[in-house]
């Protein structure tokens, strides 16, 4: 079967930076399963998945454009300690936060006495993307997938 727009998908993959540091893999796991339309994935390989077949290996470079965007300098503000109500923050963790866009993830990513650096881009703004990718199964969505707006089934995050 080929894939289309709403097909349910599973695939093996392996995602690495354009310099060869592997990023993510379901090596060793249950294929990744999503129905495809949904924006369960990130564009450049969702594009990349139309019309190919069951068992078909391939490899992609996906754009930042295509990915995750490129990293945007306004999403990194420096913000009051004590806006974190005397929690202790370190670099690297992440928290929710209210912004006029609405609610997103920042990231610390410094920490000083008075103040501490938050940056609202995703981890992987700005890095190329290279996927190498297996589809395992292709088939038509569920008539209960397509009411819950999802996959089922194992690899779906959505076993219920």
């Amino acid at each position: 079967m080929t894939i289309t727009p709403e097909s349910v998908v599973s695939i093996h993959y392996t995602v690495s930076a354009e310099d060869g540091t592997q990023l993510d893999s379901s090596e060793g796991k249950q294929p990744l399963t999503v129905m495809l339309g949904k924006r369960f994935l990130i564009e450049g390989l969702e594009d990349a998945l139309q019309n190919k077949e069951q068992g078909e290996k391939f490899e992609v470079d996906i754009a930042p454009e295509q990915a995750y965007g490129q990293r945007m300098d306004e999403l990194v503000q420096q913000v009051p300690k004590d806006m974190f109500d005397g929690m202790d923050v370190e670099v690297g963790m992440s928290f929710r936060a209210t912004t006029e866009q609405g609610e997103q993830s920042v990231m610390i990513i410094d920490v000083a006495e008075d103040h501490v650096v938050v940056d609202g881009n995703h981890p992987l703004a700005g890095v190329p993307l290279k996927f190498e990718v297996e589809v395992v199964e292709v088939r038509e969505p569920t008539q209960e997938e397509i009411e819950h707006g999802h996959a089922h089934g194992p690899g779906s995050g959505n076993d219920h």
